[in-house]
């Protein structure tokens, strides 16, 4: 009786074809979409969570703001300086954090090698740990130590974007350039990150905090403090101990920033969580349109084929066989649909759409599938249910 009423219900559907193409279109635009729109979301959000691990997910970035305010309610500035360093160093004081780099930008640099020329995003002087916290690797050459720091050594780690500009096609490590007019030895070479928000990661030059200082951007004023935290679970408790510390200090009630990259992660999160549901129920909507020309033509072949109906019946016919046949039709249709669907949707989702890599979610595969049959058993049921009902006498006479 099932191969009886599945090759039924496939001649009926063959006996109109442009029709029962037209509504498999239907379906399959619905499943389709279900499919690239949630894997575009799901793209979006691991594209957040590559940058945000790649700026390090466990690293504060502290900054002083132009106004802060005084423990009196007065208005000052502030700025941060190497006591401040030392101060977050202090593992007594501050058990959550891990390491301290100070971070120092030369602005407007130009680096030279002969006829080559480069101007970085960023000219950074800092120290060793600034490289861990930060999660670069360095690809060729070495990141330059601790006993270059105190030695002032004029050495500099470059990013690719840079070795490229300054260097086609090799590393330039062991080779000296000048920066704004001073020789800077080219000790090594990071790794490609890749960009970061608006700025990229791969176009600055990092450089002992010294050697900045006497040559490039003078001494006193940091611009900020990159802090690393001993574990991404312990980010807020090293959070609360930064700001503490830094506004006893300098004597504040607010006007230390501390950017926390977990922060802007979960924010981020919650943006593209928001992005994909409402993707998710624009294709729902495509989805129910493409049920609802289900519904459509089952109606419509209810209509044609009431005869055929009383015919059946008046020879022995259950109510449960018709119900049977005009169902299996309607989930025949959105079987072909949602397959055809699925398959558009896996294969679109492997181009880049809107500058955002889709990945596919097994979930979506799955749910996509579900909802097919889910809309053929839902839009199917109530044409099926009225074939059904039809009286064999009532039936019989319909012209």
């Amino acid at each position: 009786m099932a191969i009886e009423t599945l090759r039924t219900a496939w001649t009926g559907l063959m006996s109109h074809r442009l029709r029962t193409a037209l509504t498999v279109l239907g379906i399959m635009i619905g499943i389709a979409s279900v499919i690239v729109l949630i894997a575009v979301g799901k793209g979006s959000s691991d594209a957040v969570q590559e940058s945000i691990d790649a700026l390090g997910s466990s690293t504060l970035t502290v900054s002083a703001s132009p106004s802060a305010t005084t423990t009196t309610g007065a208005t000052t500035s502030v700025t941060l300086e190497e006591a401040d360093v030392e101060a977050l160093e202090d593992a007594e004081r501050a058990p959550a954090i891990k390491s301290v780099a100070p971070v120092l930008n030369a602005s407007s640099t130009e680096i030279v090698d002969g006829s080559s020329e480069a101007e970085p995003g960023e000219f950074v002087g800092t120290t060793p740990a600034y490289r861990e916290a930060h999660n670069y690797t360095v690809q060729s050459g070495q990141w330059f130590t601790d006993a270059q720091v105190s030695e002032r050594a004029r050495v500099v780690v470059i990013g690719p974007e840079v070795a490229e500009e300054l260097f086609p096609g090799e590393s330039g490590v062991g080779k000296t350039i000048q920066v704004n007019g001073t020789n800077f030895q080219v000790v090594g070479m990071t790794k490609a990150k890749g960009s970061s928000g608006t700025s990229s990661q791969d176009d600055n030059v990092f450089a002992p905090i010294t050697a900045v200082e006497d040559t490039l951007a003078g001494y006193g004023e940091l611009s900020s403090i990159s802090v690393e935290a001993v574990s991404p679970d312990a980010v807020e408790e090293a959070e609360a101990q930064a700001n503490s510390i830094l506004e006893s200090r300098h004597e504040l009630s607010e006007g230390i920033n501390v950017i926390n990259q977990s922060s802007i992660l979960e924010a981020s999160n919650s943006s593209e969580s928001v992005f994909t549901t409402l993707l998710t129920w624009v294709a729902a909507i495509s989805l129910v349109v493409g049920g609802i020309g289900v519904m459509n033509i089952m109606l419509v072949s209810v209509t044609e084929r009431t005869r055929e109906i009383g015919i059946r019946k008046a020879i022995g016919a259950r109510r449960s066989d018709i119900l049977a046949q005009f169902l299996t039709e309607a989930l025949l249709v959105s079987a072909i649909g949602g397959a055809l669907g699925i398959a558009v949707g896996v294969i679109g989702s492997q181009f880049e759409i809107a500058g955002v890599q889709p990945a596919v979610a097994g979930y979506s595969v799955v749910l996509a599938a579900a909802a097919s049959l889910g809309s053929g058993l839902f839009f199917g049921t109530y044409p099926a249910m009225r074939a059904a009902r039809l009286r064999p006498i009532e039936a019989l006479r319909f012209e």
